[in-house]
Order: structure tokens, then C-alpha cells, then sequence
């Protein structure tokens, strides 16, 4: 096997894992890339590939992460991961660790996480290396990396959040709550959220949003509400889709171009968090991306008195 080819079959892999750490599409996609550009400059062949390349990976996150989180410090609003509608890398063996830790919620946590914690706990956690393995990735003893293991274990367990377990129920009920956003049918929009349901936007600054953060079932209903003759204005569509491993929904134009996606934490047959993005430099991994400013004008324009 080639090069190349050893790199493409682990590629899923490194994604999954340069992800996990950084919290961004397009910067684990940029990390991926720059661990080929190494590899095939390597000029010496590694007892194993995916070692080589999962240390590089690591490393290279670790070092962006640093940089990252100077430039989050200095958000607008609240941050969210980029969001991620599917996760290339699977593993039967590892499926519960993989999904629960792509959560936007588990996401969250890793943000509490020093890089190296965050590294150590990616690496064996929720991919299951061995700690000789994971030494050699982030460059410190196993015995460190078991310290770190075990701060980041106490961290993630401590805010670890909980999902309705069965996909099934969580789908009909998400179908429910779009098809009454859909209807303008705040009713039936208040009937499926927590009473202290929370809706949460990140848009960075550089999209139309009210505020950062709705708490309540009144005033998210209320909010939702407002939305839909907005969206119809201007021919916005809504597009079931998983969404980190959770029901959520993408947001399109009448051109099909992206607007915003919204993820829904779901428990007790409720929904406890909508967590939208809104900043158009985390959406374009998902196609050419709608101008939000130019669909509110749209929007306002067309409004009718009676409206």
C-alpha cells in the first residue's frame, strides 16, 4: 500500500480526532492536511502510520488550539463548535464514546479542558489508545498522560449532559416541534419545550440575531413565533438533518444557500436547549452560504402592515 493510500484509509480517523480537539470543520480539515504534507515529506518510513499520523495531528491541534483560544477570548457572544452534520470515522466497537463526545454539548465541556487535557482525553477516552500511544502523541510521560486522563475524566463527568436515549423518540418529537414552526403554531411550539428550555445563538457578531440567550418556554415561544413570518418572506426552508449526532435542522434561502442550523438537546420528552449557529465562516463547510443581512432587509421590506 502507498503513501497515499495508507493516508486516505486513516483519513476519517484524523479527522475525527483533529475535530474532537479543535471544535472546527475547516480547521481540522487544514490540520489533516498539513499531517499528509509531513508524511509524504518524511523520508523516513514509520513503524506504523497511524501512529505517525495520529501524533502529528494531535500535535498540530494542540498548537492551533493555543492560538484558537486567544481569538475565542475575544468572541462576540456566546462560541459554538463548527457544526458537524456527519462523522466520518466509525467504529462498532466505540460507537457510544463517538457519538456522545461529538455532542455540541460535549464539545462544550472539552472547551473547559486545557489543550493537552483536551488531547489526552480525546485520544483515549473516546478513540481508546493505549497510554504508551497516547504519550508518544502529545510528548509527555504516561505517567503524566494518566494525571491528565484523570483531570479530564473528573471535568467531563462532572458536566456531562444527558440525551433522550432512544433516537426514535427524539426524531418524532423534533419532527413535531418543525412541523409547528413551520404552521406559526406557538402553541404547539410551547407545548414541546422545557419550562426552562434555553435558546442560544452564535452568531459571532456578523449575522442579525435579538440577543444571545431566550430562557423560557414563554420567550422561546414567543421567539420562534416571531420567526416564522420572517423565514417566510423570504422563502426559508427547513431541513431536518442530524446534526452532531443530534436532531437539528438547516436552515436554507429559496436559493438553497445556508442561513443559519439549529441543534436541539432533547430529554424527558422535552427540548431543553436550541442551539443555533448563525455566523456565516462556521457554515460554509455546507455549501455556498446565504447574506442573513440581505434576507432581513428582504424580509423587512416585504412585511405588510397587517403583519
Amino acid at each position: 500500500m502507498t503513501r497515499a493510500e495508507e493516508f486516505q484509509e486513516l483519513r476519517p480517523l484524523l479527522f475525527s480526532i483533529a475535530y474532537r480537539i479543535l471544535g472546527s470543520v475547516s480547521e481540522a480539515e487544514d490540520v489533516v492536511q498539513e499531517a499528509w504534507l509531513r508524511y509524504e515529506a518524511s523520508p523516513t518510513e514509520p513503524a506504523s502510520a497511524k501512529a505517525f499520523l495520529s501524533a502529528v495531528v494531535t500535535r498540530i491541534s494542540i498548537d492551533v488550539l493555543r492560538s484558537a483560544r486567544v481569538r475565542r477570548e475575544e468572541y462576540i457572544g456566546p462560541w459554538f463548535p463548527e457544526p458537524l452534520l456527519a462523522d466520518p470515522y466509525q467504529d462498532p466497537e466505540r460507537s457510544a464514546e463517538l457519538a456522545d463526545s461529538v455532542s455540541m454539548a460535549a464539545l462544550l465541556l472539552l472547551e473547559r479542558l486545557s489543550p493537552l487535557e483536551r488531547a489526552v482525553f480525546v485520544l483515549r477516552e473516546v478513540f481508546g489508545f493505549d497510554f504508551p500511544e497516547v504519550a508518544s502523541a502529545v510528548g509527555r510521560s504516561k505517567a503524566a498522560c494518566r494525571q491528565l486522563a484523570v483531570r479530564a475524566r473528573r471535568h467531563m463527568a462532572a458536566g456531562r449532559p444527558r440525551f433522550e436515549a432512544d433516537r426514535t423518540e427524539r426524531e418524532e418529537l423534533t419532527g413535531r416541534f418543525l412541523d409547528a414552526f413551520r404552521d406559526g403554531d406557538v402553541d404547539g411550539l410551547r407545548e414541546l419545550l422545557a419550562a426552562d428550555v434555553q435558546m442560544v445563538g452564535d452568531g459571532g457578531g456578523k449575522s442579525p440575531q435579538w440577543a444571545d440567550r431566550f430562557i423560557g418556554a414563554e420567550n422561546v415561544a414567543r421567539v420562534l413565533g416571531a420567526l416564522v413570518p420572517l423565514s417566510a418572506r423570504i422563502g426559508a426552508k427547513v431541513e431536518p438533518h442530524q446534526m452532531n449526532g443530534q436532531p437539528g435542522a438547516i436552515f436554507r434561502d429559496r436559493d438553497g444557500k445556508v442561513l443559519n442550523t439549529w441543534v436541539l438537546d432533547i430529554l424527558d420528552g422535552r427540548i431543553q436547549m436550541i442551539r443555533t449557529v448563525n455566523n456565516p465562516d462556521k457554515l460554509g463547510h455546507m455549501g455556498p452560504v446565504a447574506d442573513a443581512w440581505a434576507a432581513l432587509r428582504e424580509a423587512n421590506q416585504a412585511r405588510r402592515p397587517t403583519d
